[in-house]
């Protein structure tokens, strides 16, 4: 059965209060839509720890810096609650822009720290968009705990650090990255792909696995990091814009793995930028 498709937050609110009422736990999965199977195992996990799920699709003007890439971002709200309808979700939430941003609309959220590297470095004011969106969302749907997926690792730590430093009272839970066959971090932006970019995409993923099995060794990050740019660029990737060691705890950039830390990439291909990342120790 597809879930109610609600616009209004007065609406979204009187389902809250109901369930409120009635002691229910609430769990909410943020989206921009373009829904794959990694978004529908964020559903997943919800569903198991909650009373009932609230998914969002808003595609967040505040966190595109390229006015392209927002035009281009792929909208498929039928196609969406169409591939939510056997998960039983209580509610798809597709606000309107003036329940987020109303007339006159003049606050942001800015975290500071683990924004000053990768993602927020490439892209200005990105994570301000982000964290000043998933905030109003976050209040929007009053949930209990929120799900996002690793494969955007440091958009989850902005999200649980700004939900700490806020007071705002939720759990922000992070979820493994579902991967195609090839390895292939499942992303809306592959969609956008040729099938000869997706094959040439699926090479990125060994790469970085084989890079965390020499940083394991105690080698240093600098000389394997040249070589694995070397080599990403060898599968017909047009850029690597970064590739990064950091701490898994904190983002700090790290130049060899001796504690829980990840690799990050960002790379484009046929006009498309993919990210990802792994766990390197």
């Amino acid at each position: 059965m597809t879930a109610p498709i609600l616009r209004r937050l007065a609406d979204l609110r009187a389902k809250h209060s109901d369930w409120i009422r009635a002691g229910e736990r609430i769990g909410v999965v943020p989206t921009m839509g373009a829904l794959h199977a990694g978004h529908l195992s964020l559903v997943e996990a919800a569903k198991a720890t909650c009373d009932r799920v609230i998914v969002t699709i808003f595609v967040n003007p505040k966190q595109f810096n390229n006015p392209e890439d927002l035009a281009n971002y792929p909208r498929t709200e039928h196609e969406d609650a169409e591939k939510l309808a056997p998960y039983g979700v209580d509610v798809i939430y597709v606000p309107d822009p003036e329940e987020i941003y109303p007339a006159g609309f003049a606050t942001g959220v800015t975290v500071e720290g683990v924004t000053d590297v990768m993602e927020g470095a490439c892209r200005p004011g990105h994570f301000d968009g982000v964290a000043t969106v998933v905030a109003k969302l976050f209040l929007q749907t009053g949930a209990h705990q929120a799900f996002f997926g690793e494969k955007d690792y440091q958009q989850l730590m902005v999200v649980r650090r700004m939900a700490r430093d806020l007071d705002i009272p939720i759990e922000v839970i992070g979820c493994p990255t579902v991967r195609e066959a090839s390895g292939l971090a499942m992303s809306s932006r592959n969609l956008r792909l040729s099938p000869q970019g997706l094959e040439k995409a699926g090479r990125l993923h060994p790469v970085l696995m084989r890079l965390a099995g020499e940083l394991a060794t105690g080698k240093p990050f600098s000389p394997l990091a040249e070589a694995a740019k070397a080599e990403i660029a060898a599968a017909d990737f047009d850029e690597v814009e970064y590739l990064s060691l950091c701490s898994a705890e904190d983002l700090r950039p790290l130049d060899r793995s001796d504690g829980p830390a990840r690799i990050f990439v960002a790379a484009w291909l046929e006009g498309v930028r993919l990210i990802d990342n792994v766990a390197a120790m």
